[in-house]
């Protein structure tokens, strides 16, 4: 490829340098410290590594399959409520508010968000434990695991090679997320947000999707003291609204609440710590999180939902059917490796039919899905 910063001399290899010198902290993940990538590529010209990376897992198959999981709630239940695609969106946008006021690395953050639930099966959390109840013996199912298969496996977008050569950084983090409960030291900090951002943003989308779609009201939610304070304090402000517009004003409240106590709690502990390094704040313990009052308030919230909706009686009849149904598909994709398709035949020929049958399931949205479980079960 020709070096187009020899005709245009505003862009330079180090364009993208001297920009983050000017807008990130210290404790930053700069770009001219990444390991690089397991396979060396010229850098761009005015493009950063993350940049790439990130553009990268946006023009992946896996991402835009996202558009057809469901995150909490199926399409059964109609069109407006999130699906895991619309989520990460969410996530990716709650992170880099909170990562530029933080001085993060925004295309970090914007990488490792788009790429968090990639590695997601149809049906959200309930189709990942029907994967990992079914292949324990051959090494269980974790989504978090998948992600990085998919980028590193599973993807083709070079001739040369499978994968999408991400950056060591972002593999690293996606690793992190994996191990998250064993890990003996802290990840980089734009890992640490995405992960708090993802809290930030479930909390409010599925307590907003909860209320649309009539499985509690705002009156239910009140008993949540975060949700009451939020009522109230929307009501200060606006006292004749409808109780419609009362429930989005109150969803926009609970993210602005959250998204404004990260920033000004981590503001000012990362100010206190004054870390002159991204290493430095690795192997301190930092975590970036909410305050511990909003921490707590978080944890009522996430119980409520949990209870109220999450273990809703229409959801567990259709999570039930989804379960069964995805065991029964893996099982008979293992008793007759000839049904996958001829190139994920070769492929569990070095990986075992196992694996590759969870991998194959774990890729599909809802939709490809139910018309494979009907298809398989009905020419049996």
């Amino acid at each position: 490829m020709n070096d187009i910063s020899s005709s245009r001399p505003w862009l330079s290899r180090t364009f993208v340098d001297d920009r983050e010198t000017v807008l990130l902290a210290k404790y930053a993940m700069f770009s001219r410290d990444s390991l690089g990538r397991r396979r060396p590529e010229p850098p761009h010209p005015y493009r950063g590594p993350f940049q790439r990376d990130r553009d990268r897992i946006l023009h992946s198959s896996a991402y835009r399959r996202l558009s057809g999981k469901m995150q909490v709630f199926t399409g059964e239940m109609g069109d407006y409520h999130r699906t895991r695609l619309t989520h990460t969106q969410e996530v990716a946008t709650t992170a880099r508010t909170i990562g530029r006021a933080l001085r993060l690395n925004e295309d970090l953050i914007e990488a490792l968000a788009l790429m968090h639930d990639i590695g997601h099966p149809p049906y959200g959390h309930c189709g990942e434990d029907a994967l990992d109840e079914v292949m324990r013996p051959y090494g269980g199912f974790s989504h978090n695991r998948f992600a990085l298969t998919i980028v590193e496996e599973m993807e083709f977008r070079y001739q040369r090679h499978p994968g999408l050569n991400l950056t060591a950084e972002v593999l690293a983090g996606q690793a992190d997320r994996t191990e998250k409960n064993k890990l003996d030291r802290s990840s980089l900090l734009e890992v640490q947000l995405v992960d708090a951002a993802d809290s930030t943003a479930y909390d409010a989308h599925d307590t907003d999707d909860a209320i649309k779609l009539g499985l509690v009201t705002l009156d239910q939610l009140q008993q949540v003291p975060l949700i009451h304070e939020c009522v109230e304090q929307v009501r200060e402000h606006y006292s004749e609204l409808s109780e419609r517009f009362l429930s989005k004003a109150v969803v926009h409240h609970l993210v602005n609440w959250q998204v404004t106590d990260m920033i000004e709690h981590n503001a000012r502990e990362l100010q206190q710590r004054d870390f002159q390094s991204s290493a430095e704040a690795m192997s301190s313990g930092f975590r970036i999180g909410p305050s511990p009052e909003l921490a707590e308030k978080k944890r009522v919230l996430e119980g409520f939902l949990f209870q109220n909706v999450y273990r809703h009686p229409k959801l567990i009849a259709v999570r039930q059917q989804a379960h069964d149904k995805i065991q029964t598909l893996w099982r008979l994709y293992v008793e007759d490796p000839s049904r996958l398709p001829k190139k994920y035949q070769i492929r569990a020929e070095h990986i075992g039919i196992h694996a590759m049958a969870g991998h194959y399931i774990a890729g599909m949205t809802d939709r490809f899905f139910e018309d494979t479980y009907r298809l398989m079960v009905h020419s049996r």
